[in-house]
């Protein structure tokens, strides 16, 4: 017998409801984060649910920083006292993205709501859920009597920012983690919600603040329009050499990267078995056409191909108020998704450099660029391949899918270069309409059912393999 969804409901969704009405937004949306206390208030709900939790010889701590967000672990020893002493770190997060705008009717970003399977909430998907994967199903192979080695359950609160708080978490924690020697994350994406869905490569992000500043303070259009260069104009003709306008492609070639022919044959066949998963759970407003030429060449967009979405502006005031005023500034936020092997640091200065010279009009420029690199897998042991299968199988009845994913987790990338030796399995349960970073963010409870499950069986067979 597998854990159900019963046992998620009695265990866990109390204690993840109450975690869905804290307002923990990260850092990087709420620099008053400190004063506020929300996500400092949400590491405590979190570590007192797993205190909660009759794990033998578990230790929950609370880490905290001088100035930095905290990081939860929890530390189960491993049943057999002559286990190798290595261990297996359990990754998620607990900060949250900003509610965005106005939720459909009778949801509210920070106020949990159960329709059927589906449990409404920031958060809740991304990613609230995962402590409670995490230990759900450390129990659950105990259970079932597996022998396991020392598992780490390791939440942090920064990810939504980039991480920014991670790096001297775990300088700090190297001697407690000790010899990591397979990660799982639960931070992942999934194409569908029939099986267990493991990420092959994460793209990299750069995310740039550029500002354009013609006048020290602004002046009647009247007065001023066509003596005052406009600053939106000037922006508009520097994002000309960043982009295609017509196409939407990155014109920079320091961003673009060879796609391994195993990706682009991996791309293909997904296409061919779930269709153009890629665009059709995209909310298109009427008569819009996707980017891409088929299936297979959106998904490599999504996974593999650079692009720049402009996803803020200051300076601007909202319509209803604009006066006939030349304004002395705008500001775009620019976020840059890399290429998985596509290191952030060239791409941040290959912006740079195109953004800062032959400026129009002479015109001040000043550039914020922060970011984090990207990820690919690398090839599972045979071991862990066997158990993906058997996992997805317990949990969801189907074999596992494997797929690149379009978003960026800087934790696998900085593990990755930390332990060059280890096992990763990334995956989650953002999968169709989780809506993760929009309105109506959703978990789909049984998709997070069948991760508990599937883990369990990773765990176990990981502590078959290093035992053998």
């Amino acid at each position: 017998m597998t854990y159900t969804l019963e046992q998620f409901e009695h265990d866990a969704l109390p204690t993840l409801v109450a975690y869905g009405a804290i307002e923990c937004i990260s850092p990087a949306f709420e620099t008053n984060w400190q004063t506020l206390g929300h996500i400092n208030a949400a590491a405590e709900l979190l570590a007192e649910w797993a205190r909660s939790r009759e794990l033998l010889g578990a230790t929950v701590a609370i880490h905290q920083m001088e100035g930095r967000t905290p990081v939860i672990t929890v530390d189960v020893p491993a049943s057999d006292p002559l286990s190798d002493g290595t261990t297996t770190v359990l990754y998620g997060h607990l900060d949250k993205q900003p509610p965005l705008g106005n939720w459909s009717d009778g949801l509210h970003p920070f106020r949990a709501v159960r329709r059927g399977d589906q449990l409404f909430g920031r958060g809740l998907a991304d990613d609230g859920y995962s402590l409670f994967a995490a230990l759900l199903a450390i129990e659950e192979a105990q259970r079932q009597g597996h022998v396991l080695g020392r598992c780490v359950v390791l939440i942090e609160a920064s990810e939504e920012s980039g991480s920014p708080d991670l790096e001297p978490y775990l300088d700090s924690l190297a001697d407690f983690l000790g010899n990591v020697t397979l990660l799982i994350c639960l931070d992942s994406g999934a194409l569908t919600y029939d099986r267990l869905w493991v990420t092959t490569s994460l793209r990299g992000i750069s995310q740039a603040n550029v500002t354009v500043r013609v006048l020290e303070r602004g002046q009647h259009s009247g007065a001023a329009s066509g003596v005052v260069p406009s600053s939106f104009r000037i922006l508009r003709h520097l994002m000309d050499r960043l982009e295609d306008s017509e196409t939407g492609d990155i014109i920079l070639p320091q961003l673009w990267a060879d796609i391994p022919q195993s990706h682009r044959d991996a791309a293909t066949s997904v296409a061919e078995e779930f269709g153009d998963v890629a665009a059709e759970h995209q909310p298109f407003a009427s008569g819009v056409d996707p980017m891409g030429g088929d299936a297979a060449e959106r998904i490599l967009r999504h996974t593999w191909w650079p692009t720049l979405s402009t996803v803020g502006a200051s300076g601007l005031p909202e319509v209803a108020i604009a006066g006939n005023v030349l304004r002395p500034f705008t500001t775009l936020a620019f976020s840059f998704r890399l290429p998985p092997t596509v290191k952030h640091d060239v791409a941040a200065t290959a912006i740079r450099s195109a953004l800062t010279h032959g400026i129009p009009h002479n015109a001040e420029i000043e550039i914020d660029i922060d970011g984090a690199n990207g990820w690919v897998a690398p090839e599972s042991a045979p071991w862990l391949a066997q158990a993906l299968e058997a996992g997805s199988q317990i949990g969801f009845s189907q074999s596992p899918g494997f797929a690149g994913e379009g978003g960026s987790i800087p934790f696998l990338a900085t593990l990755g270069e930390r332990y060059p030796g280890v096992q990763f399995v990334a995956t989650g349960v953002l999968g169709p309409k989780s809506n993760a970073h929009g309105i109506d963010e959703m978990l789909h409870l049984p998709t997070a059912v069948g991760v508990i499950n599937a883990v369990a069986v990773i765990l176990a067979a990981a502590a078959r393999k290093e035992n053998s």
